[in-house]
């Protein structure tokens, strides 16, 4: 099983922004882990079925598809330092990739 590759971590202040990209396709979903906290599911974008967030990031975080490249974006605006965290995606429900890591401090 091919596992997702994801990019686009980096280090922001508060109220910034970054988009993060999974290489993926199908049914593709995001979760983060945070220091010393348990992986929670943060999104997901179903084939013909929409797009599903979690409250702690819905109106903040949106996702976007490229068929072309399957490439799916995780864009994520007004970032707080509680959306610190290793972001993972998966894709069908497989394995989670190795994951980027996104670091929220001023």
């Amino acid at each position: 099983q091919v596992q997702p590759r994801e990019s686009g971590g980096g280090l922001v202040q508060p109220g910034g922004s970054l988009r993060l990209a999974c290489a993926a396709s199908g049914n593709v979903a995001w979760s983060r882990q945070a220091p010393g906290k348990q992986q929670e599911w943060v999104a997901s974008t179903i084939v013909g079925g929409g797009t599903f967030y979690a409250g702690s990031v819905e109106g903040r975080f949106t996702l976007s598809r490229d068929t072309e490249k399957n490439i799916v974006y995780l864009q994520m605006n007004n970032l707080n330092t509680e959306d610190t965290a290793v972001y993972f995606c998966n894709s069908n429900g497989g394995a989670w990739g190795q994951g980027t890591q996104v670091t929220v401090s001023s």
